[in-house]
């Protein structure tokens, strides 16, 4: 038991792989309330602004983070520039993947054609704070933001695969249910939605194939058990990709498999895009379901099951989703929800 509480209140999550080094700079000139370096004399007209996220988060969250920044540098026109090579992620690897250290560049194209080599022998550099500040917005669906999503253009090999993909698993006929369930950390994550009890999220579903007439089954979920439960239910129905899933163990504290933290980053992008194209969602709110409504070409059926919202307070949060299950007469029960169009 002490073994499990000492887990439980230390767990901060997952960070990145150990010895890679992290990028340092001192401060040179302060400005308009921002730092600005000098590294060198390069493009003295210019101000790079340097956005940074170590150790990260999800995919998606990263991308989140990305577009609050790109609408700070519209603001004071400076020139973005992503570094999650010098400033590691959670997705970076020790050796090079698509020719680059740079996280970012794994999984999307860059913003400009500067390089981080010139940007760090340039003579007015900012970097960006390395968390999500309360003042920030926190849903890319956001009209604030949405505007900026344009500018996060994916590599196109993603693309042409989930197109492929698609193709290959459902046939013009086929009208078509993404379901998002995340389940495994994000029952301890601070302030997001609650996941569905198992239950719950069988019944909605039942529902929607009723009155939706869906007759197929796009699954995206990280959790072992949720997969083998929704996979033994509806069988031939329901499709997926052969994903890394997790059981008790957290993906990113374990390393399984070749490239596995990159491997990641690619099969949530690709159960993204793959989602995009579903005739309609069945989900917990969460940074992927976001960015499938971006992409998207049609809008879908939305069907949103919102069952609340986690507490911000770490402590709290990594019990609360048990106490709701397990102590309805304290907490109140965790009801039945639905947003059907």
């Amino acid at each position: 038991m002490k073994k499990f509480l000492k887990k439980i209140l230390t767990n901060t999550g997952p960070k990145p792989l150990k010895n890679i080094k992290i990028f340092k700079y001192n401060s040179k000139i302060i400005a308009k309330n921002f730092t600005i370096n000098s590294f060198g004399k390069k493009n003295p007209n210019k101000i790079f602004y340097v956005i940074n996220r170590s150790p990260g988060a999800g995919l998606f969250s990263n991308v989140t983070f990305v577009l609050n920044h790109l609408s700070i540098c519209k603001t004071f026109k400076f020139i973005p520039i992503i570094d999650m090579e010098n400033f590691p992620t959670i997705y970076n690897e020790r050796q090079k993947i698509n020719k680059t250290f740079n996280a970012w560049l794994y999984y999307f194209q860059p913003l400009n054609n500067y390089r981080l080599v010139e940007v760090y022998k340039s003579k007015n550099v900012i970097f960006c704070d390395n968390h999500l500040q309360k003042n920030m917005i926190y849903d890319m669906t956001n009209k604030k933001l949405k505007k900026f999503f344009n500018k996060i253009k994916i590599n196109e090999k993603f693309i042409k695969q989930s197109n492929y993909l698609y193709s290959n698993f459902f046939n013009k006929n086929d009208k078509v249910l993404g379901l998002h369930f995340r389940g495994s950390t994000y029952k301890v994550a601070r302030g997001h939605a609650f996941p569905a009890p198992i239950n719950l999220m069988l019944e909605n579903i039942d529902y929607l194939f009723k009155k939706y007439k869906y007759n197929k089954i796009f699954l995206v979920t990280e959790e072992k058990k949720y997969f083998n439960i929704l996979k033994r239910k509806y069988s031939n129905k329901c499709l997926y990709l052969n994903n890394y899933r997790m059981s008790k163990i957290d993906s990113f504290k374990i390393y399984p498999r070749n490239n596995h933290r990159y491997k990641l980053g690619k099969e949530i992008l690709l159960d993204t895009l793959m989602l995009s194209k579903c005739d309609g969602l069945c989900y917990i709110k969460s940074n992927v379901i976001s960015a499938a409504k971006l992409l998207t070409k049609n809008k879908p059926n939305d069907h949103e099951l919102f069952f609340g919202y986690n507490s911000r307070n770490r402590f709290v949060a990594r019990w609360l989703w048990y106490l709701k299950l397990f102590l309805p007469f304290i907490f109140g029960k965790i009801k039945k929800i639905k947003k059907y169009n």
